[in-house]
């Protein structure tokens, strides 16, 4: 069964996965550049330090709107030209970065920037109509694998750019990687019309139907909000740890940071299991044994930079095992739909992720890496419980399929 007014093939080639899963890293990427660097960037565009805080939170902020307000237009316009479009955007906006003068519109352009990342988020649906469901799990979790790895590297791979030709460096080389995959992207990606008519405005007022009427849609989002939630806790947290505790410099924190990356591999496994019919099972393990990472901090004697970078690539892996499952059953609730329900599951993941990122700092300062631990391993148990108590009626039901 296809939505599409075109016959789309029945599979994507390695190659053209391949270049999903770099394409989404690389854009994604962009979200957090200035994370690690925004020390350099306040004094020089005239922010204070709390202000400059608002360039992260901007930057999110602009990105869920992208996912509330642009990906609907997946399901109403040819896709290939709206990702091309937003890629733009993203060019536009890192050569606003690299060159601002002062704060104002630093932090303008930083919305615009998450704005310009939704991209990753038409490539992963598209991704997705273009796979057969015997092997769409095993494609999503390819390409997921490469947006957890931009996360993961985006942040050392900034900081030692800054370091070495200085923090504009980071948006100009930034801005030309979007020109660069944009004409990959033209020259290879296929095209794909929907079949809806509706407008744009019932589209967005069918996104709060999709919500109220898709229970899938609704437990999936929540129990990942968890698990990002605790991803973001941790990775704003543990620099801080790692500097404070142990002394550490920027580059070896950088350093530590790569070692996350390992985390990624678990996308495509998730996949393949997924598609042999264990998302239940797998969605289980990654609840639990997240809870366990986290919890092993809460134990001082055992915490160390080894025990850390451990729980890291653990966590890491447990939250690409539960969001690959996540997106492979709302991907099978409505195909005419994909673009909306995409936006809405990576919107609350997100959400989940701010809130993370938002508390970090507080809880860090109250009670130190303990208060972190404690509240990294209450997140995943309530995911835990969300899918003990009510996700499972789901996945027995003829409506979804896990």
């Amino acid at each position: 069964m296809t939505d599409t007014r075109a016959p789309a093939p029945p599979n994507l080639s390695p190659a053209l996965v391949a270049l999903f899963a770099f394409a989404c890293g690389a854009i994604v990427g962009n979200l957090y550049y200035a994370q690690p660097i925004i020390e350099l960037i306040a004094p020089d565009v005239g922010l204070s330090q709390t202000t400059a805080s608002l360039i992260v939170s901007l930057t999110q902020i602009g990105y869920v709107a992208g996912m509330v307000f642009i990906t609907p237009l997946l399901d109403l316009f040819e896709n290939k030209r709206l990702i091309l479009i937003t890629l733009g955007l993203a060019f536009v906006s890192l050569i606003l970065s690299a060159t601002a003068q002062n704060g104002g519109l630093f932090l303008f352009v930083a919305f615009l920037t998450g704005l310009g990342a939704v991209s990753v988020q038409m490539l992963i649906p598209l991704a997705a109509h273009l796979s057969p469901e015997e092997t769409r799990g095993r494609t999503v979790g390819n390409i997921m694998g490469g947006l957890l790895t931009g996360i993961l590297l985006s942040r050392p791979l900034s900081s030692f750019v800054a370091d070495q030709l200085g923090w504009r460096a980071v948006f100009f080389i930034a801005a030309g990687l979007m020109i660069a995959i944009g004409l990959v992207l033209a020259l290879t990606l296929p095209q794909r019309r929907p079949a809806h008519t509706a407008s744009y405005a019932a589209l967005l007022r069918s996104m709060a139907s999709l919500w109220l009427n898709q229970p899938v849609l609704r437990q999936r989002s929540l129990l990942q909000a968890t698990m990002f939630g605790a991803f973001s806790l941790f990775w704003t947290a543990v620099p801080v740890e790692l500097f404070r505790a142990f002394h550490l410099s920027q580059s070896q924190i950088a350093l530590f940071a790569l070692s996350g990356a390992a985390g990624a591999l678990a996308a495509p496994l998730s996949g393949r299991l997924g598609d042999a019919g264990h998302g239940a099972k797998v969605t289980l393990f990654g609840l639990i044994g997240a809870a366990l990472a986290m919890l092993s901090g809460t134990v001082p004697a055992v915490v160390s930079i080894l025990s850390l970078m451990v729980a890291g690539i653990v966590l890491d892996a447990c939250v690409q095992l539960t969001m690959i499952q996540g997106q492979r059953a709302i991907y099978g609730l409505d195909p005419h739909s994909r673009g909306r329900l995409n936006g809405l599951y990576m919107a609350s993941i997100f959400l989940g992720g701010a809130i993370g990122s938002a508390v970090a700092s507080p809880l860090y300062g109250l009670g130190g890496w303990m208060a972190i631990a404690i509240a990294g391993t209450v997140a995943p148990l309530i995911g835990l419980t969300l899918f003990l108590t009510r996700e499972r009626k789901i996945a027995t039901s003829p409506v979804a399929r896990w």
